[in-house]
């Protein structure tokens, strides 16, 4: 007997079909119910006509709806995955990104950190937040993952508002060790014992063991990752499916992704972090440079420009009925091996679960969300213990912890003051008179999202 599983944001071709195909590929999850819930009717017909072929094709033991109501879709649910944004994905992230600089505050990106992943989250957080209130009324035993971003400040505001729920972040950034530690130690993955952890796209790796051995392979990281990555540039682009054309705009008509030998495409940050701090990011320059007060000085501008618009078009590009159907096959989506462990009893780790910290990590507060491994059984998801982290790199975080607080705080109470409060806190911002003409003029240019921030 199966279990009923709901996509909601289904529309999405990367999402939806990328959960989909895995589900169907699922052993542990066969007889399941599977329920695709979008509110735009024709992106949701697009997915659930390509699940359908595919399930009718190939005899699967499934049963896939799709509806545009969501009450309609959680009813008696086991799961419920969520992965959305709201509006015009493209246009409102560049206004999270430029608008601040316009006004001098130098931040690098605009997604998850910075005064960027504030206007982000207070825009996402309040329809996540009523699809969990959903949640709690209609299937309040459900598991919920998140795999929506600011993954931090989105769990945050869930566990806050919804305590009781059984909520859980994740993210696929934590797939990058599996693919680059085995090149940089010349073993194979299942050779190594690795443990990661800080904050949702602000983690480091913390330990790595050879497991034949039992020896410590940090010393062969710190010496060997330097080569690694100052030839990985044109590999990153191809290992996202890159076609010839692609590559050949991303370079740029100086075909500069080549020439730069000494440089570390979107990983100049990452270099830095690597050699002071002594540990390994475990992403890159976009992501990384959105929590540190000094990115600027230090990131590699180009190549996050360079990955940007390369990723904006690839994931475009997957939406035309000719790409969409191998969408199915795409196999990182880790939420579902997480169905499939609570299903089994498997007791197989992950690498990496958002969860409130309740100990899990002992120099940052218990109530703020974090990143580290987990345990999936029969009763859930548990996050592993890892301790202190190492001083420097907790200094970085510490500084994160009362930006996520003030940001979810704004959102729950739709106070201004506690809005400008939070990029006033953070340490990318640097000046009283950009955060106040920032808040003013993101709060007119998104007041179709921001209107209850007063």
């Amino acid at each position: 007997m199966g279990v009923k599983i709901v996509l909601i944001g289904a529309g999405s071709a990367m999402f939806g079909l990328g959960s989909l195909g895995n589900i169907l590929k699922s052993g542990p999850l066969q007889g399941s119910s599977v329920v695709l819930h979008d509110l735009n009717p024709d992106a949701l017909k697009r997915v659930e006509e390509t699940g359908r072929r595919y399930i009718e094709e190939n005899n699967l033991p499934y049963t896939l709806t799709a509806t545009t109501s969501r009450k309609k879709a959680l009813q008696a649910a086991d799961f419920c995955i969520i992965a959305v944004e709201v509006g015009n994905r493209y246009e409102l992230w560049e206004q999270d990104w430029k608008i601040p600089l316009q006004f001098g505050i130098h931040q690098v990106y605009g997604e998850n950190g910075g005064p960027g992943g504030m206007f982000h989250s207070l825009r996402i957080i309040p329809p996540i937040l009523d699809i969990c209130g959903d949640i709690n009324e209609i299937c309040p035993g459900a598991w919920v993952f998140n795999l929506s971003n600011p993954m931090t400040r989105i769990c945050l505001a869930i566990h806050r508002k919804y305590p009781g729920l059984k909520a859980v972040g994740f993210c696929h950034e934590v797939v990058s060790l599996i693919e680059h530690l085995p090149k940089i130690l010349d073993t194979p993955y299942s050779n190594l014992s690795i443990k990661a952890g800080g904050l949702n796209h602000f983690s480091v790796l913390l330990e790595a063991y050879y497991r034949d051995s039992g020896k410590d392979a940090y010393p062969d990281i710190r010496k060997n990752a330097a080569a690694y990555f100052e030839k990985l540039p044109e590999q990153s682009y191809e290992n996202l499916g890159a076609t010839k054309e692609m590559l050949k705009e991303a370079r740029g008509t100086d075909s500069s992704l080549v020439r730069r030998k000494k440089v570390w495409a979107e990983r100049e940050l990452f270099r830095v972090l690597l050699e002071k701090f002594g540990y390994l990011p475990i992403t890159t320059d976009s992501h990384l440079g959105e929590y540190v007060q000094w990115a600027h000085s230090a990131v590699d501008h180009k190549g996050i420009l360079d990955f940007y618009n390369f990723y904006k078009r690839w994931c475009l590009e997957q939406v035309p009925e000719n790409r969409i159907r191998g969408t199915l096959e795409i196999e990182f989506w880790r939420e579902i091996p997480m169905i499939e462990g609570i299903v089994s009893d498997s007791h197989h780790e992950e690498l990496a679960v958002n969860l409130p910290n309740e100990g899990l990590i002992d120099n940052l507060p218990r109530d703020m969300v974090v990143e580290v491994p987990g345990v999936v059984d029969k009763e859930g998801v548990h996050g592993v213990k890892i301790g202190e982290l190492p001083k420097g790199f907790w200094g970085l975080l510490n500084n994160q912890v009362a930006v996520n607080d003030l940001t979810v705080e704004a959102v729950l109470t739709g106070s201004r003051e506690i809005a400008l409060q939070a990029l006033l806190v953070d340490p990318v911002v640097d000046s009283v008179e950009a955060a106040e003409k920032t808040l003013d003029a993101m709060l007119e240019y998104q007041k179709q999202y921001l209107g209850y921030i007063r």
